[in-house]
């Protein structure tokens, strides 16, 4: 067994893995290459020090070697980990740590195999986008609304809510909108998003009013319709996700619900929840992947549940 290096306080030792456990000599061996030649923090190797105390004490308590053992073991210990309630988050971390230590293991010649080579990780539940309803939206422009009249800083707010929630912009394309797209005379815009990929944006009438409003209120000339004393010339996403915050709670709303980007999925879910086609949703949004516009299906399942509840023949016999 290798012996564990003195510590050395700008490099630290692993923690020792206790007296008695299963494989503790294996555990130390494999903290002592991953603190050596890796740097790992003393946080780092105490969380995998208890990862893999706990799997090597399943291990030894079903008569598997880890130094000799095939891949059902470790199936078996990661299916016990989803009936304890590990989360996939969790139990991917955790596998992760078992797939380090059984390559350590066979790099180092100690075992002949790699039983976490075949194993496919568990599978992550992508979280959904937090959305607020339309009712709380309604409430929000009501309050942006109300602060607009006879204000500047008002109008600007205003403005950018409606045109957010109206195209689902993207910050970073919202605030560096150019002054020209006030005066458009086309019921639509055209941003440069991602990539440089130019789109086709959609404008409402509201929009459109709310922008004219707020260029009527500028006082300072320039390229930008949101402009600002900042190095870029026009307002900061952080300045907007401040000022958006205190609109929200001018609202009645928590403040950590709302976001430019919260509004931006509001945009998209509300559009779905309404008749809107996946890929149509997916061209407004510029997303080049519909894998990303995904994340909204959870809306679709529950639009086509109420199509069958309510139009079905059969469902009122």
């Amino acid at each position: 067994m290798t012996e564990a290096p003195p510590s050395d306080p700008a490099s630290p030792a692993p923690p020792d893995p206790g007296e008695g456990l299963p494989g503790e000599g294996l555990i130390r061996d494999y903290l002592d290459m991953l603190a050596a030649e890796r740097g790992a923090a003393a946080n780092t190797l105490s969380a995998y020090r208890r990862d893999l105390a706990d799997y090597l004490g399943a291990l030894a308590r079903g008569g598997h070697d880890p130094l000799a053992m095939e891949a059902g073991p470790l199936r078996a210990y990661l299916a016990d980990l989803d009936t304890r309630g590990l989360s996939a988050a969790s139990a991917a971390r955790r596998l992760s740590c078992i797939r380090g230590f059984h390559r350590f293991l066979y790099a180092e010649g100690l075992a002949e195999d790699d039983p976490s080579a075949p194993i496919g990780g568990p599978r992550r539940v992508r979280a959904l986008p937090k959305v607020l309803s339309v009712a709380e939206v309604d409430r929000l422009l009501a309050v942006a609304r109300e602060a607009a009249a006879g204000d500047a800083r008002g109008t600007r707010m205003l403005c950018l809510i409606e045109l957010l929630y109206a195209t689902g912009l993207r910050v970073s394309e919202l605030v560096a909108l150019p002054r020209a797209a006030a005066s458009t005379k086309e019921r639509y815009l055209v941003v440069k998003g991602k990539g440089g990929r130019e789109r086709l944006v959609p404008l409402t009438e509201i929009a459109r009013t709310a922008m004219r409003d707020h260029l009527a209120n500028l006082s300072v000339d320039g390229p930008w319709l949101f402009p600002a004393d900042s190095e870029s010339g026009h307002l900061t996403r952080q300045s907007f996700a401040r000022d958006l915050k205190g609109a929200a709670s001018a609202a009645g709303l928590r403040a950590d619900r709302v976001s430019p980007h919260v509004l931006r999925h509001a945009f998209a879910s509300h559009l779905l929840q309404n008749g809107a086609d996946l890929r149509i949703v997916q061209e407004l949004l510029g997303h080049a992947d519909i894998s990303t516009t995904q994340i909204y299906t959870h809306v679709l399942d529950e639009r086509l549940k109420s199509m069958v509840r309510d139009l079905h023949p059969l469902m009122d016999e």
